[in-house]
C-alpha cells in the first residue's frame, strides 16, 4: 500500500538567534551563540545564571491586550505559527480539511507558578480567570487551532524534550490517514523560571559556565558540564504533496518518514548504548522507504550532558552501519540556541530542512577538545556543504522517559 506523500511548504520561528526563521538560520551558519546572562536579580540565589532568551520579546508582534490572555508558550507558537502560514502562501483550505498538531514539553508552567503567586499574596478574586486556559498543556495548540480555524482536529503530544517532533510525526500520521490536507505542527516552550532552573541544576543537568555563558553549550566537547535551557517556537507547515501541487506551492522539503520508540531504562537517563534511539532511526528509514546510504547528515538530539551526547553516536552508527555512518555529516545545533526543551524538535526540523534546502549543513561549536569516544563525524566550527542530489537527513528528539522520536526529511 503506497503512502501519502507529504512536504514542507512553510516555516516559522522565534528562538534565541532571531525572531524568524531567516534571522535564526543565518545565525546557525554564522555559528553564533545566542546564550546570555540573565537579567533579573534571581539568577544570584542559584548555581546557574544564564541562557538562551527569546531574541524579540512577543510584545513587539502581539497587542498587550492578547498578551494577557496567552501564556508564553502561546505566544511564540502563534508568531511562529503565523509566519509558517505566510511562508506557505496563506493558503486557501476548508476549515474541515485542516489540522494542528503544537506540543509543549512542560505546558504554561511560567502561569501557573504566577497565578499562584498572586493567589497566595492576593487572594483569590485576583486570579486571572484566563489561568486554566493559559496553563493547559494543549493550550498552544488551541491558540493555534483558534487563530487558523482548524476543524480537522488539534493535537498536543507530551513526550518531554522530543513532544515537538513527536507533533511532526503526528502530522506527517494525520494527512497520511486522510484526516487533513494540512497541518500546522510544531513545538513552543518558555520555562525560563528559577524553580526550573534549579530543578535541573538539582538535577546536576545545566552547565555551570557562568563565566563564560555563550560557551557553556558544548555538545561533544570532553569538557561538556550539562545543557543550557532555552525557549522559543518552531511550526512547520505540512501538506499533502498533492494539495501542495495544486496550488503551485513552494515545496522546502518531504516529510518522508517517522520512528517512535522508548527506552523503558530510566525516568531521566538514556540508554547509554542507545538501543532504542537506533530503533528510532531504522523505523523512519523504514517509514520513509529509505536506505541508511541516503542519509547524509543528522541534526543530533545531542544536548551537551555528559550521559547523553556519545550514547547518540553510537546510535547513529548503530542504525545505519559502520559504511553508512561514515559518510554521515552530524550537527547539534543547540551548541547555539540551548536546548528549548519541548520547542527543540520543531526548531532543529527546521535547521534540517533548511540545510537540505540551502545545501549547508550548521556547524556545532563550541568544541574544544572532541571526545574521543565520539563514533561519528561531527560538523565543527563552520558550515559544510550537502551533498548534491536526492538526499535524506534525520532530526533526533529524545525525551525524559525514555521516548525517542526521529523524522526523517528528503531534499524535494
Amino acid at each position: 500500500m503506497s503512502k501519502t506523500d507529504v512536504v514542507v511548504t512553510g516555516l516559522g520561528a522565534t528562538t534565541p538567534l532571531g525572531g524568524d526563521v531567516s534571522t535564526t538560520w543565518s545565525a546557525l551558519l554564522d555559528g553564533r551563540s545566542g546564550v546570555s546572562t540573565l537579567p533579573e536579580e534571581w539568577h544570584d540565589k542559584l548555581p546557574v545564571h544564564f541562557a538562551g532568551q527569546i531574541a524579540q520579546e512577543p510584545s513587539e508582534k502581539l497587542p498587550r491586550p492578547r498578551l494577557r490572555r496567552l501564556d508564553r508558550t502561546q505566544q511564540f507558537a502563534l508568531i511562529a505559527a503565523q509566519e509558517a502560514w505566510d511562508d506557505a502562501g496563506a493558503p486557501e483550505v476548508d476549515p474541515l480539511r485542516l489540522g494542528v498538531v503544537v506540543s509543549s514539553g512542560i505546558g504554561g508552567i511560567l502561569t501557573i507558578l504566577e497565578q499562584y503567586d498572586t493567589f497566595r499574596e492576593k487572594g483569590w478574586k485576583r486570579v486571572s480567570p484566563f489561568t486554566v486556559p493559559m496553563l493547559m498543556p494543549n493550550s498552544p495548540a488551541a491558540a493555534v487551532a483558534l487563530e487558523f480555524t482548524a476543524r480537522a482536529g488539534a493535537h498536543a503530544p507530551v513526550s518531554a524534550c522530543a513532544s515537538s517532533a513527536e507533533a511532526i510525526g503526528n502530522a506527517i500520521d494525520m494527512i497520511r490517514a486522510g484526516r487533513a490536507d494540512i497541518v500546522i505542527a510544531g513545538g513552543t516552550e518558555a520555562a525560563i523560571h528559577p524553580l526550573n532552573i534549579a530543578s535541573f541544576a538539582s538535577m546536576r543537568a545545566l552547565s555551570t559556565r557562568n563565566d563564560d555563558p555563550q560557551r557553556a553549550s558544548r555538545p561533544w566537547d570532553a569538557q561538556r558540564d550539562g545543557f543550557v535551557m532555552g525557549e522559543g517556537a518552531g511550526i512547520l507547515v505540512l501538506e499533502s504533496a498533492e494539495h501542495a501541487a495544486k496550488r503551485g506551492a513552494r515545496v522546502y522539503a518531504h516529510a518522508a518518514g517517522v520512528g517512535y520508540t522508548d527506552d523503558a531504562h530510566d525516568i531521566v537517563m538514556p540508554d547509554p548504548e542507545g538501543a532504542g534511539q537506533a530503533r528510532a532511526i531504522t523505523q523512519a528509514l523504514t517509514d520513509a522507504d529509505l536506505k541508511p546510504s541516503d542519509i547524509v547528515h543528522v541534526n543530533a538530539h545531542a544536548t551537551s550532558t555528559p550521559a547523553g551526547d556519545v550514547g547518540e553516536t553510537r546510535a547513529i552508527r548503530a542504525a545505519l552501519g559502520d559504511s553508512a555512518a561514515d559518510q554521515v555529516a552530524v550537527t547539534s545545533t543547540k551548541s547555539m540556541t540551548g536546548h528549548l526543551l519541548g520547542g527543540a524538535g520543531a526548531v532543529e526540523s527546521i535547521a534540517t530542512i533548511l540545510a537540505l534546502h540551502e545545501g549547508q549543513i550548521p556547524p556545532t561549536i563550541n568544541i574544544t577538545e572532541l571526545d574521543p569516544e565520539v563514533a561519528v563525524d561531527i560538523v565543527r566550527d563552520k558550515p559544510r556543504e550537502m551533498p548534491s542530489g536526492d538526499v535524506a537527513a534525520i532530526n533526533e528528539s529524545f525525551g525524559f522517559g525514555g521516548h525517542n522520536i526521529a523524522v526523517a526529511f528528503r531534499r524535494a
